[in-house]
């Protein structure tokens, strides 16, 4: 038995304040780690100490929650914790501008209509002449809503079960071992739909989005692989989540 085996039969078993201690240091990284990903699209004003403290809270919940009997891996289950409760944080401040907000949603149904226009996902020019602007409009447009994109699919989308309940993605996945069966299906469809949209994102919007999402790199690093510079690969990435939110969002409400 490795030693966090033991730290984890000794807290469960006995709720030991020490080894809990030790297993939030042990696994402290974490924050950090998804604390720093997240910030990386965040303007100045806000405070990435905040970040860390939030997703702190996160950890210690995750710890408290976690059943190591069912199998799971406590880094999977942790980093939904720990994200979740720095997204929680991001919405109390409501940092992002209405206006900015505004915009977000107003390309996410150009890509709506136009994808139900053309048969398929619209290509750059294509949404440049519905919306009547230039393309250096457009990719200061992407920069601009870039902020919008990162708790995209952690927003509350209409449940097709009820007009008065809601589910988000997140509550889908946050508990690895759930065995509710609306959420499972509501995830499984939502996988299929996702799997679906990102097999017919142009290659490089594709790339990007496996890069940042599976392999977890971060758009600094992205930048260096495609040889271009961190704040197009940031436009990449918010044109594909919003694409990628647009398509959920349709099927979803259909």
């Amino acid at each position: 038995m490795s030693s966090l085996d033991g730290l984890w039969r000794e807290f469960k078993e006995s709720g030991s304040k020490i080894a809990k201690d030790k297993l939030l240091v042990e696994y402290a990284y974490l924050v950090k780690f998804i604390a720093n990903r997240l910030a990386i699209n965040l303007p100045p004003s806000v405070d990435r100490g905040d970040l860390v403290s939030s997703g702190v809270l996160g950890l210690i919940k995750a710890v408290e929650t976690f059943e190591p009997e069912r199998g799971f891996k406590f880094e999977t289950y942790a980093g939904h914790k720990i994200r979740g409760a720095i997204l929680d944080e991001l919405r109390a401040l409501d940092w992002v501008p209405r206006s900015v907000r505004q915009k977000s949603r107003d390309l996410q149904k150009v890509f709506a209509v136009l994808e139900n226009r053309l048969g398929r996902i619209p290509y750059d020019d294509e949404v440049c002449k519905e919306m009547n602007i230039s393309m250096e409009e457009y990719e200061d447009l992407l920069t601009e809503v870039t902020p919008t994109t990162i708790i995209s699919l952690e927003e509350q989308m209409p449940d097709r079960g009820s007009d008065a309940k809601e589910l988000r993605i997140v509550d889908s996945i946050e508990d690895p071992g759930s065995s509710n069966p609306l959420k499972e299906l509501g995830f499984a469809e939502v996988k299929e739909i996702l799997k679906e949209t990102i097999a017919n994102l142009p290659e490089k919007e594709k790339l990007v989005v496996a890069l940042y999402h599976y392999e977890e790199l971060t758009l600094k690093e992205i930048g260096v692989v495609l040889d271009i510079t961190e704040s197009r690969v940031s436009q990449i990435h918010s044109k594909a989540i919003l694409k990628l939110r647009s398509k959920l969002l349709q099927r979803i409400n259909a």
